[in-house]
Protein backbone atom coordinates (compact mmCIF):
# COMPACT_ATOMS: atom_id res chain seq x y z
CA UNK A 1 0.00 0.00 0.00
CA UNK A 2 1.40 2.79 -0.88
CA UNK A 3 1.48 6.56 1.10
CA UNK A 4 -0.89 8.18 -1.24
CA UNK A 5 -3.26 5.51 -0.77
CA UNK A 6 -3.03 5.29 3.10
CA UNK A 7 -3.49 9.36 2.73
CA UNK A 8 -6.74 8.73 1.07
CA UNK A 9 -8.26 5.89 3.42
CA UNK A 10 -7.71 8.61 6.15
CA UNK A 11 -9.12 11.47 4.44
CA UNK A 12 -12.50 9.46 3.02
CA UNK A 13 -15.09 11.12 5.75
CA UNK A 14 -17.28 8.68 4.63
CA UNK A 15 -15.60 5.46 6.09
CA UNK A 16 -14.15 4.70 9.44
CA UNK A 17 -10.44 4.67 8.33
CA UNK A 18 -10.21 8.64 9.48
CA UNK A 19 -12.01 7.63 13.22
CA UNK A 20 -9.50 4.47 13.42
CA UNK A 21 -6.46 7.24 13.11
CA UNK A 22 -7.69 9.88 15.61
CA UNK A 23 -10.11 7.60 18.27
CA UNK A 24 -6.89 5.02 18.76
CA UNK A 25 -3.85 6.63 17.79
CA UNK A 26 -3.81 9.83 18.85
CA UNK A 27 -7.03 11.00 20.89
CA UNK A 28 -7.23 7.93 23.53
CA UNK A 29 -3.67 8.16 24.62
CA UNK A 30 -3.68 11.79 24.89
CA UNK A 31 -7.20 11.63 26.95
CA UNK A 32 -5.57 9.27 29.65
CA UNK A 33 -2.79 11.66 30.33
CA UNK A 34 -5.06 14.53 30.25
CA UNK A 35 -7.56 12.87 32.79
CA UNK A 36 -4.51 11.35 34.94
CA UNK A 37 -3.19 15.25 35.32
CA UNK A 38 -6.29 17.08 35.87
CA UNK A 39 -7.25 14.49 38.79
CA UNK A 40 -3.89 14.44 40.29
CA UNK A 41 -4.38 18.35 40.93
CA UNK A 42 -6.15 16.87 43.83
CA UNK A 43 -5.61 13.05 44.45
CA UNK A 44 -2.77 11.34 42.57
CA UNK A 45 -4.77 8.48 43.78
CA UNK A 46 -7.96 8.86 42.30
CA UNK A 47 -6.25 10.27 39.02
CA UNK A 48 -4.70 6.96 39.11
CA UNK A 49 -8.27 4.94 39.21
CA UNK A 50 -9.43 7.90 36.73
CA UNK A 51 -6.80 6.97 33.81
CA UNK A 52 -7.58 3.48 34.69
CA UNK A 53 -11.28 3.79 33.85
CA UNK A 54 -10.38 6.03 30.84
CA UNK A 55 -8.38 3.31 29.64
CA UNK A 56 -11.00 0.43 30.15
CA UNK A 57 -13.70 2.24 28.47
CA UNK A 58 -12.02 4.23 25.54
CA UNK A 59 -10.27 1.27 24.18
CA UNK A 60 -13.15 -1.15 24.64
CA UNK A 61 -15.68 1.17 22.98
CA UNK A 62 -12.94 1.56 20.21
CA UNK A 63 -13.34 -2.23 19.45
CA UNK A 64 -16.54 -2.32 19.69
CA UNK A 65 -17.54 0.60 17.89
CA UNK A 66 -15.22 -0.25 14.88
CA UNK A 67 -15.42 -3.80 14.61
CA UNK A 68 -18.83 -4.79 16.70
CA UNK A 69 -21.12 -2.85 13.70
CA UNK A 70 -19.31 -4.62 10.75
CA UNK A 71 -19.41 -8.20 12.81
CA UNK A 72 -23.20 -8.21 13.31
CA UNK A 73 -23.66 -6.59 10.59
CA UNK A 74 -22.09 -9.73 8.92
CA UNK A 75 -23.91 -12.25 11.14
CA UNK A 76 -27.37 -10.46 10.44
CA UNK A 77 -26.14 -11.01 6.80
CA UNK A 78 -25.54 -14.89 7.05
CA UNK A 79 -28.99 -14.89 8.47
CA UNK A 80 -30.87 -13.14 5.76
CA UNK A 81 -28.93 -15.36 3.44
CA UNK A 82 -30.34 -18.49 5.11
CA UNK A 83 -33.81 -16.95 4.62
CA UNK A 84 -33.43 -17.05 0.71
CA UNK A 85 -32.31 -13.43 0.26
CA UNK A 86 -29.68 -11.34 -0.79
CA UNK A 87 -28.82 -8.99 1.85
CA UNK A 88 -26.71 -7.26 -0.66
CA UNK A 89 -29.90 -5.83 -2.95
CA UNK A 90 -30.86 -2.31 -2.30
CA UNK A 91 -34.01 -0.98 -1.29
CA UNK A 92 -33.67 2.48 -2.97
CA UNK A 93 -34.59 0.35 -6.45
CA UNK A 94 -38.30 0.70 -4.90
CA UNK A 95 -38.06 4.41 -5.54
CA UNK A 96 -38.33 3.34 -9.21
CA UNK A 97 -36.88 6.07 -11.65
CA UNK A 98 -37.49 5.56 -15.26
CA UNK A 99 -33.70 4.59 -15.99
CA UNK A 100 -33.00 2.50 -12.82
CA UNK A 101 -35.56 0.70 -10.20
CA UNK A 102 -36.36 -3.02 -9.52
CA UNK A 103 -38.43 -3.42 -12.72
CA UNK A 104 -36.29 -1.38 -14.85
CA UNK A 105 -33.05 -3.49 -13.88
CA UNK A 106 -35.47 -6.96 -13.90
CA UNK A 107 -35.99 -5.92 -17.71
CA UNK A 108 -32.82 -4.31 -19.09
CA UNK A 109 -30.66 -6.83 -17.43
CA UNK A 110 -32.07 -10.09 -17.98
CA UNK A 111 -30.05 -12.35 -20.56
CA UNK A 112 -27.14 -10.05 -19.90
CA UNK A 113 -26.18 -11.50 -16.21
CA UNK A 114 -26.81 -14.66 -14.34
CA UNK A 115 -30.48 -15.96 -14.21
CA UNK A 116 -29.62 -16.66 -10.42
CA UNK A 117 -29.12 -12.50 -9.75
CA UNK A 118 -32.44 -12.20 -11.54
CA UNK A 119 -33.84 -14.95 -9.52
CA UNK A 120 -32.73 -13.06 -6.37
CA UNK A 121 -33.85 -9.13 -7.24
CA UNK A 122 -37.59 -11.14 -8.20
CA UNK A 123 -37.67 -12.75 -5.06
CA UNK A 124 -36.92 -9.36 -3.11
CA UNK A 125 -39.92 -7.58 -5.32
CA UNK A 126 -42.46 -10.40 -4.66
CA UNK A 127 -41.38 -10.21 -1.16
CA UNK A 128 -40.79 -6.39 -0.38
CA UNK A 129 -41.92 -6.39 3.04
CA UNK A 130 -40.64 -9.27 4.39
CA UNK A 131 -37.27 -8.22 2.82
CA UNK A 132 -38.07 -4.93 4.83
CA UNK A 133 -38.27 -6.20 7.84
CA UNK A 134 -34.99 -8.32 7.36
CA UNK A 135 -33.12 -5.36 6.95
CA UNK A 136 -34.57 -3.58 9.27
CA UNK A 137 -33.82 -6.26 12.05
CA UNK A 138 -29.86 -6.05 10.71
CA UNK A 139 -30.27 -2.70 11.23
CA UNK A 140 -31.36 -2.54 14.34
CA UNK A 141 -28.85 -5.79 15.60
CA UNK A 142 -25.74 -3.81 14.06
CA UNK A 143 -26.70 -0.87 16.30
CA UNK A 144 -28.40 -1.64 19.26
CA UNK A 145 -26.21 -4.81 20.59
CA UNK A 146 -23.25 -2.48 20.23
CA UNK A 147 -24.92 1.16 21.60
CA UNK A 148 -26.32 -1.41 24.70
CA UNK A 149 -22.64 -3.17 25.41
CA UNK A 150 -20.87 0.72 25.03
CA UNK A 151 -23.41 2.89 26.93
CA UNK A 152 -25.06 0.38 29.98
CA UNK A 153 -22.75 -3.14 29.92
CA UNK A 154 -19.26 -1.04 29.45
CA UNK A 155 -19.99 1.06 32.16
CA UNK A 156 -21.21 -0.75 34.49
CA UNK A 157 -18.36 -3.45 34.50
CA UNK A 158 -15.86 -0.68 34.80
CA UNK A 159 -17.98 1.15 37.88
CA UNK A 160 -17.67 -2.11 39.40
CA UNK A 161 -14.38 -2.88 38.73
CA UNK A 162 -13.31 0.76 40.11
CA UNK A 163 -15.49 -0.32 43.08
CA UNK A 164 -13.69 -3.07 44.08
CA UNK A 165 -10.15 -1.31 43.08
CA UNK A 166 -11.68 1.46 45.62
CA UNK A 167 -12.77 -1.34 48.44
CA UNK A 168 -9.65 -2.83 48.07
CA UNK A 169 -7.11 0.70 47.91
CA UNK A 170 -9.57 1.33 51.31
CA UNK A 171 -8.45 -1.55 52.65
CA UNK A 172 -4.93 -0.93 52.24
CA UNK A 173 -4.68 2.47 53.81
CA UNK A 174 -6.43 0.96 56.91
CA UNK A 175 -4.06 -1.61 57.42
CA UNK A 176 -1.17 0.86 56.65
CA UNK A 177 -3.02 3.33 59.41
CA UNK A 178 -3.15 0.73 61.92
CA UNK A 179 0.49 -0.34 61.32
CA UNK A 180 1.37 3.47 61.89
CA UNK A 181 -0.41 2.97 64.72
CA UNK A 182 1.67 0.13 65.96
CA UNK A 183 4.63 1.54 65.42
CA UNK A 184 4.07 5.14 67.03
CA UNK A 185 2.17 3.32 70.41
CA UNK A 186 1.80 0.18 70.38
CA UNK A 187 -0.86 0.22 73.57
CA UNK A 188 -2.72 2.53 72.15
CA UNK A 189 -5.01 -0.34 70.57
CA UNK A 190 -5.58 -2.26 73.58
CA UNK A 191 -8.41 -0.88 75.72
CA UNK A 192 -9.53 -3.42 78.43
CA UNK A 193 -7.91 -6.02 77.69
CA UNK A 194 -9.35 -6.05 74.52
CA UNK A 195 -8.54 -5.61 70.71
CA UNK A 196 -9.98 -2.50 68.96
CA UNK A 197 -9.87 -0.51 65.59
CA UNK A 198 -11.04 3.11 64.20
CA UNK A 199 -13.28 2.68 61.53
CA UNK A 200 -35.74 6.67 9.39
CA UNK A 201 -37.45 5.22 6.93
CA UNK A 202 -36.41 1.44 6.47
CA UNK A 203 -34.75 2.39 2.99
CA UNK A 204 -32.65 4.86 4.60
CA UNK A 205 -31.28 3.13 7.68
CA UNK A 206 -31.08 0.01 5.14
CA UNK A 207 -28.09 1.77 2.97
CA UNK A 208 -26.21 3.12 6.39
CA UNK A 209 -22.66 3.11 5.81
CA UNK A 210 -20.77 1.93 8.29
CA UNK A 211 -19.77 5.46 9.51
CA UNK A 212 -23.72 6.04 9.43
CA UNK A 213 -24.31 3.55 11.65
CA UNK A 214 -21.50 4.61 14.62
CA UNK A 215 -22.60 7.90 14.27
CA UNK A 216 -26.17 6.19 15.55
CA UNK A 217 -24.24 3.96 17.74
CA UNK A 218 -22.52 6.94 19.28
CA UNK A 219 -25.56 8.86 19.91
CA UNK A 220 -27.17 5.42 22.02
CA UNK A 221 -24.05 5.20 23.48
CA UNK A 222 -24.03 9.02 25.06
CA UNK A 223 -27.26 8.49 26.02
CA UNK A 224 -26.85 4.74 27.67
CA UNK A 225 -23.80 6.76 29.12
CA UNK A 226 -25.35 9.12 30.61
CA UNK A 227 -28.38 6.73 32.38
CA UNK A 228 -25.85 4.63 33.53
CA UNK A 229 -24.07 7.77 35.55
CA UNK A 230 -22.71 7.36 39.33
CA UNK A 231 -24.46 10.29 39.91
CA UNK A 232 -25.88 13.46 38.76
CA UNK A 233 -22.57 15.75 38.18
CA UNK A 234 -21.05 12.49 35.94
CA UNK A 235 -24.21 12.44 33.57
CA UNK A 236 -23.67 16.55 33.25
CA UNK A 237 -19.96 15.84 32.51
CA UNK A 238 -20.56 12.48 29.84
CA UNK A 239 -23.21 14.77 28.04
CA UNK A 240 -20.69 17.52 27.74
CA UNK A 241 -17.78 14.93 26.35
CA UNK A 242 -20.07 13.04 24.50
CA UNK A 243 -21.56 16.11 22.81
CA UNK A 244 -18.36 17.15 22.11
CA UNK A 245 -17.51 14.07 20.34
CA UNK A 246 -20.58 13.32 17.71
CA UNK A 247 -19.76 16.63 16.47
CA UNK A 248 -15.98 16.95 16.22
CA UNK A 249 -16.30 12.78 14.58
CA UNK A 250 -19.25 13.39 12.10
CA UNK A 251 -20.17 16.45 11.75
CA UNK A 252 -17.28 18.91 11.51
CA UNK A 253 -14.60 16.80 9.43
CA UNK A 254 -16.42 16.62 6.20
CA UNK A 255 -17.06 20.91 6.32
CA UNK A 256 -13.77 21.29 7.18
CA UNK A 257 -12.29 19.19 4.39
CA UNK A 258 -14.42 21.49 1.68
CA UNK A 259 -12.98 24.35 3.90
CA UNK A 260 -9.59 23.39 3.23
CA UNK A 261 -9.93 22.44 -0.55
CA UNK A 262 -11.87 26.23 -1.07
CA UNK A 263 -8.56 28.14 0.77
CA UNK A 264 -5.88 25.91 -1.52
CA UNK A 265 -8.27 27.08 -4.36
CA UNK A 266 -8.30 30.94 -3.57
CA UNK A 267 -5.00 31.03 -2.57
CA UNK A 268 -2.96 29.08 -5.44
CA UNK A 269 -5.27 28.10 -7.97
CA UNK A 270 -4.99 24.73 -7.47
CA UNK A 271 -8.19 22.73 -7.73
CA UNK A 272 -8.02 19.41 -4.77
CA UNK A 273 -11.73 18.28 -4.79
CA UNK A 274 -9.90 15.26 -6.21
CA UNK A 275 -8.85 12.33 -4.14
CA UNK A 276 -5.01 12.18 -4.08
CA UNK A 277 -5.31 8.51 -5.63
CA UNK A 278 -6.73 9.98 -8.71
CA UNK A 279 -4.66 12.87 -8.63
CA UNK A 280 -1.44 10.40 -8.91
CA UNK A 281 -3.27 8.20 -11.68
CA UNK A 282 -0.76 8.56 -14.47
CA UNK A 283 -3.81 6.92 -16.90
CA UNK A 284 -5.86 9.92 -15.62
CA UNK A 285 -2.89 12.84 -16.30
CA UNK A 286 -2.14 11.48 -19.90
CA UNK A 287 -5.86 11.29 -20.88
CA UNK A 288 -6.29 15.11 -20.22
CA UNK A 289 -2.82 15.59 -21.75
CA UNK A 290 -4.07 13.71 -24.40
CA UNK A 291 -7.29 15.35 -24.61
CA UNK A 292 -9.07 11.77 -24.29
CA UNK A 293 -10.27 11.73 -20.74
CA UNK A 294 -14.14 10.40 -21.14
CA UNK A 295 -16.90 11.27 -19.34
CA UNK A 296 -20.52 11.05 -19.02
CA UNK A 297 -22.20 14.13 -22.31
CA UNK A 298 -24.32 15.62 -19.75
CA UNK A 299 -25.51 14.85 -15.51
CA UNK A 300 -28.59 13.11 -16.61
CA UNK A 301 -29.54 10.02 -15.04
CA UNK A 302 -30.01 8.29 -18.08
CA UNK A 303 -26.08 9.55 -19.67
CA UNK A 304 -24.93 8.44 -16.28
CA UNK A 305 -26.27 5.07 -16.09
CA UNK A 306 -25.92 4.71 -20.35
CA UNK A 307 -22.30 5.91 -19.82
CA UNK A 308 -21.49 3.43 -16.80
CA UNK A 309 -22.95 0.33 -18.94
CA UNK A 310 -21.09 1.21 -22.37
CA UNK A 311 -17.73 1.97 -20.84
CA UNK A 312 -16.72 -0.31 -17.84
CA UNK A 313 -13.27 -0.11 -18.51
CA UNK A 314 -12.89 3.94 -18.38
CA UNK A 315 -10.91 6.22 -16.05
CA UNK A 316 -14.57 7.47 -14.87
CA UNK A 317 -16.00 3.84 -14.10
CA UNK A 318 -13.17 2.76 -12.74
CA UNK A 319 -13.44 5.95 -9.95
CA UNK A 320 -16.95 5.78 -9.76
CA UNK A 321 -16.33 1.79 -8.47
CA UNK A 322 -13.93 3.29 -5.79
CA UNK A 323 -15.66 6.57 -4.86
CA UNK A 324 -18.88 5.98 -5.70
CA UNK A 325 -20.28 2.68 -4.52
CA UNK A 326 -20.53 1.19 -8.34
CA UNK A 327 -20.54 -2.10 -8.82
CA UNK A 328 -19.77 -4.56 -11.68
CA UNK A 329 -19.81 -8.05 -11.95
CA UNK A 330 -16.89 -10.38 -12.97
CA UNK A 331 -18.00 -9.81 -17.21
CA UNK A 332 -17.91 -5.94 -16.75
CA UNK A 333 -21.73 -5.76 -16.62
CA UNK A 334 -23.00 -3.14 -13.60
CA UNK A 335 -24.58 -5.02 -10.73
CA UNK A 336 -27.98 -4.36 -11.64
CA UNK A 337 -28.62 -5.42 -7.26
CA UNK A 338 -26.94 -1.90 -6.82
CA UNK A 339 -28.68 1.54 -6.57
CA UNK A 340 -26.52 4.11 -8.47
CA UNK A 341 -26.34 7.10 -6.79
CA UNK A 342 -26.29 9.71 -9.76
CA UNK A 343 -25.53 13.02 -7.65
CA UNK A 344 -22.24 11.51 -5.87
CA UNK A 345 -21.12 10.57 -10.13
CA UNK A 346 -22.13 14.11 -11.31
CA UNK A 347 -19.96 15.53 -8.44
CA UNK A 348 -17.21 13.30 -9.63
CA UNK A 349 -17.14 14.23 -12.83
CA UNK A 350 -17.56 17.72 -12.34
CA UNK A 351 -14.58 17.62 -10.74
CA UNK A 352 -12.65 15.60 -12.85
CA UNK A 353 -13.79 18.06 -15.81
CA UNK A 354 -13.13 20.97 -13.77
CA UNK A 355 -9.53 19.97 -12.90
CA UNK A 356 -9.03 18.63 -16.54
CA UNK A 357 -9.51 22.68 -17.58
CA UNK A 358 -7.07 23.92 -14.81
CA UNK A 359 -4.96 21.80 -15.51
CA UNK A 360 -5.01 22.72 -19.35
CA UNK A 361 -4.38 26.03 -18.55
CA UNK A 362 -1.27 25.61 -16.39
CA UNK A 363 2.62 25.15 -17.79
CA UNK A 364 3.00 22.06 -16.66
CA UNK A 365 -0.30 19.61 -16.73
CA UNK A 366 2.04 16.30 -15.28
CA UNK A 367 3.71 19.57 -12.32
CA UNK A 368 0.21 21.18 -11.74
CA UNK A 369 -1.59 17.32 -10.70
CA UNK A 370 1.73 17.02 -8.48
CA UNK A 371 1.34 20.11 -6.88
CA UNK A 372 -2.26 19.76 -6.49
CA UNK A 373 -1.59 15.81 -4.71
CA UNK A 374 0.67 17.22 -2.30
CA UNK A 375 -1.84 19.88 -1.28
CA UNK A 376 -4.48 17.58 -1.18
CA UNK A 377 -2.81 14.89 1.05
CA UNK A 378 -1.12 18.29 3.13
CA UNK A 379 -5.16 19.45 3.36
CA UNK A 380 -6.14 15.59 4.62
CA UNK A 381 -3.26 15.22 7.28
CA UNK A 382 -4.03 18.73 8.37
CA UNK A 383 -7.83 17.69 9.09
CA UNK A 384 -7.07 14.57 10.68
CA UNK A 385 -4.51 16.62 13.07
CA UNK A 386 -6.60 19.54 13.56
CA UNK A 387 -9.83 17.23 14.47
CA UNK A 388 -7.56 14.88 16.93
CA UNK A 389 -6.48 18.26 18.28
CA UNK A 390 -9.86 19.14 18.74
CA UNK A 391 -10.55 15.54 19.95
CA UNK A 392 -7.69 15.15 22.27
CA UNK A 393 -6.30 18.53 23.58
CA UNK A 394 -9.18 20.72 23.11
CA UNK A 395 -12.36 19.22 24.12
CA UNK A 396 -11.08 17.43 27.11
CA UNK A 397 -9.81 20.79 28.07
CA UNK A 398 -13.33 22.70 27.83
CA UNK A 399 -14.71 19.31 29.88
CA UNK A 400 -12.50 19.78 32.37
CA UNK A 401 -13.14 23.51 32.88
CA UNK A 402 -17.34 22.71 32.64
CA UNK A 403 -16.34 20.47 35.21
CA UNK A 404 -15.09 22.78 37.41
CA UNK A 405 -17.78 25.46 36.88
CA UNK A 406 -20.33 22.94 37.59
CA UNK A 407 -18.87 20.74 40.36
CA UNK A 408 -16.08 23.17 41.69
CA UNK A 409 -13.47 20.26 41.33
CA UNK A 410 -10.88 18.81 39.16
CA UNK A 411 -12.05 15.27 40.12
CA UNK A 412 -13.87 13.21 37.48
CA UNK A 413 -17.83 13.31 39.56
CA UNK A 414 -18.02 9.67 39.44
CA UNK A 415 -14.94 9.02 41.58
CA UNK A 416 -14.74 12.14 43.39
CA UNK A 417 -16.48 10.34 46.47
CA UNK A 418 -13.82 8.19 47.13
CA UNK A 419 -10.90 10.49 47.39
CA UNK A 420 -11.20 10.70 51.41
CA UNK A 421 -11.35 6.57 51.21
CA UNK A 422 -8.56 5.92 49.75
CA UNK A 423 -5.99 8.89 49.71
Amino acid sequence: MSLTTIISAIGNTNKQYPLIVRDCGIEVPTKIILTYNQNKQESKDVAKLAARERFLDEYAVSAVWLGGIPLVSKLADKFIRKKGYNPDINLNLFKQTKYQGIDVNIKNFEGKVSPCIIDELKKVKNNKSVFEKLLALKFGLSTTIPMLFMGVVLPKLIFASSSKKIEKLKAEKLKKEQQYQTYENPMSYIKDGKISFKGNTISTIANFSTVDKMAVTDGGYALGRIATARNKNEAIDVGFKMAGMLFLNFVAPPYLAKFLDKAVYRLSGLNVALDPVILEDKKFINAIKNGNLSLPKNNTEKEILAFLDKNPQTIFSKYAQQFCDVKYLKNNIRDPRVWVNVKKLVQLKEEMENFSKNAIKSKSITAFAKKAKLAKSFNILTNIGLSSALLAFALPKAQFAFRKFVTGSDLEPGLAASKDKIS
